[in-house]
């Protein structure tokens, strides 16, 4: 009873810390949606140029795609010219980041750990960029003949084409639940139920050999991070998870940075569409990136990151506010996961 009790109580702590913050950065992605189109995107990051580099990395920020779902939007833009290096920076800024995820990192983590989640990945991404640029020539990767929307294991959680009859309003409230929370609120509970069960069996003083050596804390991480499909959002509860049981912030970086940036399926994509060496330049880019800016975290912003581990202590009891939104968000996990009779799939 008492492992029940403590398992519903981090499970709810969990939901209402994160909940206000994830719903509200939904609305925001639904109303940058209707606001930027996909040609505007395919327009500026075409051309194999470090400018076009730097704009796929920004541009990568506040779009709200996973990994999984920014596989066929970059297949759609390498299939209609986009360069290599673009593709690679955007591969890696987009799922890293996306303003639900942003809203969701400032709630659980506070403002410093977001702010350099979010420079931090537009570096990583450029870093890719340039060195594709370097060491692999435009012809050495061949146009795709691949053209479906979907990618492996995965239906899209995003559509190129957005209707525009439809009232502006109706369609942010569509992009935001039926199509992206929809496509995230199954990988979403499973990192919630995860972080609750994690923070409910792990001693608090099993992670004292990892903490005390921080390059060792962050390759565990990252073996774990690397194969796991988990969304940018997916990651924040696990990543709460492993402060409270002794992590330092840079090792929680490291799973909320890696994870989101690779996983098994968009490893073999990115070798499919861009090539083996775009491939090895790809997970270079994020495994010696994040260590890097995981080492400066820990060793240099300590003082900045104090209230990053009392964040995820504090305020045990919701507020109203959360409670609300928490209560919301399970609602809404009920209703895009629990299978209906009448329903002929969540994707249909």
């Amino acid at each position: 009873m008492v492992f029940i009790s403590t398992f519903l109580s981090n499970f709810w702590h969990f939901t209402s810390l994160i909940s206000f913050y994830i719903i509200f950065g939904l609305l925001i992605a639904g109303i940058i949606k209707q606001l930027i189109p996909d040609s505007y995107i395919q327009k500026h990051i075409g051309k194999n140029s470090i400018g076009s580099v730097f704009k796929a990395a920004l541009l990568g920020i506040p779009l709200p795609l996973c990994s999984c779902s920014v596989i066929p939007f970059a297949t759609s833009l390498r299939n209609s010219g986009a360069s290599k290096s673009a593709i690679q920076t955007f591969l890696i800024s987009t799922p890293i980041t996306g303003v639900d995820s942003i809203s969701a990192t400032y709630g659980a983590f506070g403002w410093f750990f977001t702010i350099y989640r979010v420079i931090t990945s537009v570096f990583i991404s450029i870093l890719a960029g340039l060195l594709s640029m370097l060491f692999i020539k435009e012809n050495e990767v061949k146009k795709s003949l691949w053209t479906t929307q979907e990618p492996i294991g995965k239906k899209p959680i995003i559509s190129l084409h957005v209707k525009s009859k439809t009232p502006f309003i109706n369609r942010v409230f569509d992009y935001a639940f039926n199509q992206l929370f929809r496509g995230i609120a199954k990988s979403l509970l499973i990192g919630i139920f995860l972080g609750s069960l994690l923070s409910t069996i792990i001693p608090t003083d099993m992670t004292s050999l990892l903490s005390e050596n921080l390059l060792l804390s962050y390759i565990f991480v990252l073996l774990i991070a690397m194969p796991l499909y988990v969304c940018a959002i997916t990651s924040i509860p696990i990543g709460i998870t492993l402060i409270l049981t002794g992590f330092s912030p840079g090792a929680a970086f490291v799973f909320l940075t890696a994870g989101p940036a690779t996983n098994l399926i968009t490893i073999s994509v990115i070798k499919k569409i861009l090539g083996t060496k775009s491939t090895i330049i790809y997970l270079s880019s994020v495994i010696f990136g994040t260590i890097f800016f995981a080492y400066i975290m820990d060793t240099t912003f300590l003082s900045f990151l104090g209230s990053v581990t009392q964040s995820v202590h504090i305020n045990e009891d919701a507020s109203l506010l959360e409670a609300i939104s928490a209560i919301i968000m399970l609602v809404l996990f009920y209703k895009y996961i629990v299978p209906k009779k009448s329903s002929k799939g969540c994707c249909s």
